[in-house]
């Protein structure tokens, strides 16, 4: 994991622009920090920028920008399958490293056929002496960011927003509208449209190569995600099929050559990876979990079993509410965006644990309920699809009773209207009142493949939940100089996956049942037979007291938020002993735009 960031255009780049865009890639990469400057044939300036964090092949040698043959690289990311693309070059090695194979099969295969190769996750750019091409590309998931801005002069490029303004020497103007999307329809609609946070900037869709020469620039995907369902496959294949398949792609993530920590929760996403890790590749686990003293997110019962039944080294972080504010004023500073939900404050404080007990590498769940299935509207989805009673009397029977979501608890929600989403941005239409002028966008999803459910889970994993995790993932991590990997982010794990029947999906009541089957025998049944979907959450009043003065004093200080919102509506929220679910995160929205509007307005 690394820091990216360059130029390419008609005007030379000024030293002390680019000393400053280095200085601040420095979390994301401490141990070297380098800068090349080129003129292309036709004349035109190119900068490759580029902060390390070793992971594997320590040594100086593996430092960047990488040259070979006439092509440089800056590359921020992992290839997973650098051995197995190794022994496929016929060419001599001067390091050991992932970054040389992935810059040496571009230069062999071109880009296209040696993307299609890789296993995963990375953004970079690469520079061709010969012919004056810069190209720019980024993972299959977008597991890693790549963001630019293009203006008269060129385009400017970098893994963070703040590498861009430096480079450029000026901020780039807020886009109110999107900090309106936030407030009014929450995290999930963040990744609707390409829209960001600042005015002109862009970030390079998922799977893709921007290719800018002379002639101009061409976006190009080298992966398109497919959605065809093998209606012959038998349930043992399936689970057969998971197992193979998740237990590799574990393997592959494990490799590196710095120790590895595994964030853990009670459920069955990181228990089947740190269970992999542990009981299949033999791999000496440290778990981190965030315990929460809210019975609703508590899952200390469920981890522990986990760490004495694999003898698991473990570690335990209590959410801390000291410092809050000015806490998450940092936060959002780095972020260079609002913090997209209070998880990832929390997620903030278990990468501080990591990275004080000396690790570099943290894996995660990402994606496995939007891969199986695990959210709650996808039992209805699946109920509308399945028409089963036998799922219907499960359903009632141990899903409902801990529905929390108002419209959730109609099991007949999508057979009346399937298509029915109010859910998702709820009570929108009442915060929309907070804002002194009306907004409204109603919600909108791609179709993918006519199934309900997949469809649903295909529009969370591409555009409402994953890229939220990622993001917030990625600068959590980095702030304190740590990569973090995503084995359900695996393009053979996906492409099975997408090809399970959904009539297995469920089973007896059970999301990702398919998951829990094919864990059998390697994590504790415990898990596997828990029925319960925690996740982390907490409500705000747990990290700040509405009541103390010199917090409120804090919260309705003068402030560009005023402009947008109203003051009248924060203070009657504030004034509320208890806050539901959906206006407790309308408030940490509010928190976080304010601080968002003071620190980059």
């Amino acid at each position: 994991m690394c820091g990216i960031a360059g130029y390419i255009g008609t005007r030379k780049l000024d030293e002390e622009q680019i000393h400053r865009a280095l200085g601040l890639m420095r979390r994301r990469g401490p141990d070297h920090a380098a800068h090349e400057h080129f003129v292309t044939p036709s004349g035109r300036h190119v900068d490759l920028l580029h902060s390390r964090l070793s992971i594997i092949d320590l040594d100086e040698r593996s430092n960047q920008p990488l040259a070979a043959d006439g092509a440089w690289l800056v590359f921020n990311g992992e290839l997973y399958n650098y051995l197995e693309l190794k022994q496929q070059l016929d060419v001599p090695w001067r390091t050991t490293s992932d970054s040389e194979v992935f810059l040496r099969a571009l230069r062999q295969w071109g880009t296209q056929r040696a993307l299609d190769k890789t296993e995963g996750m990375y953004a970079f750019a690469s520079y061709d002496e010969r012919t004056g091409a810069v190209v720019l590309g980024r993972d299959r998931f977008g597991e890693k960011p790549l963001y630019f801005v293009e203006d008269e002069h060129g385009i400017t490029f970098g893994s963070e927003v703040k590498f861009i303004t430096a480079l450029r020497g000026e901020r780039l103007p807020i886009d109110l509208d999107h900090v309106k999307r936030y407030l009014v329809n929450g995290y999930k609609a963040l990744y609707k449209q390409p829209r960001h946070f600042f005015r002109g900037l862009q970030e390079l869709p998922a799977a893709s190569t921007l290719t800018i020469t002379d002639a101009g620039k061409r976006t190009e995907r080298f992966w398109t995600p497919a959605f065809e369902q093998d209606d012959a496959m038998s349930r043992d294949e399936a689970v057969a099929g998971v197992r193979e398949r998740l237990i590799r792609s574990v393997e592959l993530r494990l490799r590196a050559d710095v120790p590895i920590a595994f964030c853990q929760s009670g459920g069955v996403d990181s228990s089947s990876l740190i269970s992999i890790a542990k009981k299949e590749l033999g791999y000496d686990v440290h778990g981190f979990t965030i315990a929460s003293e809210d019975e609703r997110y508590e899952e200390s019962a469920l981890v522990e079993q986990v760490v004495a039944a694999l003898g698991l080294r473990h570690t335990s972080i209590p959410t801390d509410t000291a410092g809050f504010l000015p806490r998450l004023r940092e936060l959002v500073r780095y972020h260079d965006a609002p913090v997209y939900t209070i998880t990832y404050y929390a997620h903030w404080l278990l990468m501080e644990s990591i990275a004080k007990h000396g690790y570099r590498i943290a894996v995660s769940g990402t994606a496995a309920d939007e891969l199986y299935s695990g959210y709650y509207d996808h039992f209805l989805a699946y109920l509308a699809e399945a028409g089963d009673d036998a799922a219907r009397a499960a359903w009632t029977a141990h899903v409902k009773p801990v529905v929390r979501n108002p419209f959730l608890s109609n099991p007949d929600l999508f057979v009346k209207d399937r298509s029915f989403r109010d859910h998702i941005y709820l009570d929108a239409k009442g915060f929309a009142e907070y804002l002194h002028a009306p907004w409204f966008e109603p919600f909108e999803e791609t179709v993918y493949t006519p199934s309900l459910l997949r469809n649903r889970m295909a529009n969370e994993l591409f555009h409402e939940a994953v890229p939220v995790i990622l993001h917030e993932d990625d600068l959590n991590a980095m702030y304190y100089s740590i990569e973090n990997r995503s084995p359900f982010l695996d393009r053979a794990l996906f492409e099975h996956s997408t090809r399970i029947p959904t009539r297995h999906l469920m089973r007896d009541g059970y999301a990702k049942s398919v998951l829990r089957d094919a864990m059998r025998g390697i994590v504790p049944d415990a898990i596997l037979d828990n029925r319960t979907k925690v996740g982390f959450n907490a409500p705000i009043f747990d990290f700040l007291d509405p009541n103390d003065a010199a917090t409120r004093d804090a919260l309705l200080a003068p402030s560009p938020i005023w402009d947008l919102i109203r003051k009248d509506k924060i203070v009657d929220l504030l004034d509320k002993a208890f806050l539901p679910n959906s206006q407790s995160k309308f408030l940490f929205y509010f928190l976080c735009s304010k601080l968002f509007l003071e620190e980059h307005g």
